[in-house]
């Protein structure tokens, strides 16, 4: 398990979520549209946020495998929103990221253990990521879900317990829709 205590420098507004869903969350809403992974500095801050930094280099081929493996989880979750399924192009991508490792298991003198073994340092965070993903899948894919706001990009894992969630922040995005509505009633 990693210890995921946001980095104080960390600007995003939705941080925390399962490590799939917060890669994707390294980009959110704005003019343009912020990304943290568009400077090795903000990699760096991320691995830090995900608790990864005591494992993983923040380095160009590290950033180049989370941009991979990011593109792979944005495909497979806008297939998710249209219709549930994931499509032949985005198994492709979390498939193409999955095949650079691999989890081995064995027996240790207390129990199970399991060990994740990448081609390379690089892998470690991308593959994390969409093991990650494929563990969210198994709990349910109607629980990955976008911000309901339509100016939000953000996306969130649902637990609450009816499983009716629709925003990244009831405090930003939630406030904001109900801000709106007020706005469009009292103007009639």
């Amino acid at each position: 398990m990693t210890d995921r205590t946001a980095d104080p420098q960390d600007p995003r507004p939705l941080i925390g979520e399962p490590l799939s869903l917060d890669l994707l969350n390294t980009r959110w809403s704005g003019t343009p549209v912020n990304d943290l992974l568009a400077q090795p500095d903000g990699h760096a801050v991320w691995l830090s946020s995900a608790g990864l930094a005591g494992r993983c280099r923040a380095d160009e081929a590290g950033l180049a495998a989370l941009h991979e493996a990011r593109e792979a989880l944005a495909a497979a979750v806008g297939d998710l929103d249209r219709d549930g399924t994931i499509g032949a192009a985005a198994l492709a991508g979390l498939n193409g990221v999955l095949a650079h490792g691999r989890l081995r298991r064995e027996l240790g003198p207390v129990g199970p253990v399991s060990h994740v073994e990448v081609d390379g340092p690089p892998w470690l965070a991308a593959w994390l990521a969409v093991e990650d993903f494929l563990g969210l899948l198994e709990q349910g894919p109607h629980r990955i879900r976008r911000c309901a706001h339509e100016a939000c990009i953000l996306h969130f894992f649902d637990t609450s317990q009816n499983g009716r969630r629709r925003w990244c922040s009831m405090a930003v995005c939630g406030n904001r829709a109900k801000a709106a509505r007020h706005y469009e009633k009292v103007r009639g």
